[in-house]
């Protein structure tokens, strides 16, 4: 099947699904652009297909260069068919032992980020009429993990823009799609990870094993980026793409488990929840 050749716009290539994503993608005969933090991962990128990977160093919390960046896109390479908001990272700890600081710098990122990508690429795309944004979040975005407060935070966060977006611009022919992935054999779990020091040893029964069986697993995770990759460019070539791609098995038993529990909740409690409407009057009367 011929493929119609895309430019892509794809913010942290320089490991892990970013670079999955970006890969395929070239060797699908489309162009990206992909964003890096320095000229060495530039190097790197714009080397795996000299004519079709363009490599722009970007810090996507620099709300100027976003939009900067995006417009020189434009302008030099072509119009931006494709945007896929990837760049972010996690940040392990439990709430209470999580700073202000780091959780801000946390939204920083992943939130904000991600935002000032899409509200770049907007513009064109409405134009056009025409358009696919895709954005990074997680399994975390659709269910809450003990240990991964902040990182949950921004991920439900940016579901919630996401599927706002996604319902303001249908009417515009542009298509809006929260990637969310379980684990998969990137760096997210090892050097992507910045571990927020512990200081309450009351957590320790809660914590110290899940941040163990994180480290057992990096590595060995049961995603495979590749395979990732090709699922996204199946969702691309669909005529009615999903508002959320789950990816891997165990998100997809995760989140099926945080969604009944909530659908739990919504039962239980259905009574209190319709108590506290005014009572319905007979007007007639």
């Amino acid at each position: 099947m011929k493929h119609t050749a895309k430019i892509f716009l794809i913010t942290g290539v320089s490991g892990g699904l970013g670079r999955a994503f970006a890969t395929a993608a070239l060797e699908a005969g489309h162009t990206v652009v992909g964003t890096v933090r320095n000229s060495t991962d530039a190097a790197a990128f714009a080397a795996l297909r000299p004519e079709r990977a363009h490599a722009r160093i970007l810090d996507v919390t620099d709300d100027e260069a976003v939009f900067a960046a995006t417009g020189e896109v434009e302008e030099a390479i072509g119009p931006v068919d494709v945007l896929i908001a990837n760049a972010g990272y996690g940040l392990e700890g439990t709430f209470e032992e999580t700073s202000l600081a780091d959780l801000r710098a946390q939204f920083d990122v992943n939130v904000f980020g991600a935002a000032a990508t899409i509200q770049a690429v907007l513009p064109f795309m409405r134009q056009r009429r025409r358009g696919h944004i895709l954005a990074v979040t997680s399994m975390g975005g659709l269910a809450g993990f003990p240990g991964v407060a902040a990182y949950c935070g921004s991920k439900f966060a940016l579901e919630g823009i996401l599927e706002a977006i996604g319902k303001e611009v249908a009417a515009f022919g542009i298509h809006v799609t929260a990637i969310e992935p379980g684990s998969f054999r990137t760096d997210w779990a090892g050097r992507s990870m910045i571990r927020a020091p512990r200081t309450i040893p009351d957590y320790d029964d809660l914590f110290e094993p899940i941040r163990a069986a994180r480290q057992k697993a990096d590595g060995r995770q049961l995603g495979n980026p590749a395979r990732a990759a090709g699922a996204l460019l199946r969702v691309l070539d669909a005529p009615d793409p999903p508002a959320h791609l789950v990816l891997g098995s165990d998100a997809l038993r995760l989140v099926r488990a945080g969604r009944e529990a909530v659908d739990h909740d919504l039962d239980t409690w259905k009574e209190l929840t319709l108590s506290t409407d005014f009572p319905q009057t007979d007007e007639k009367g």
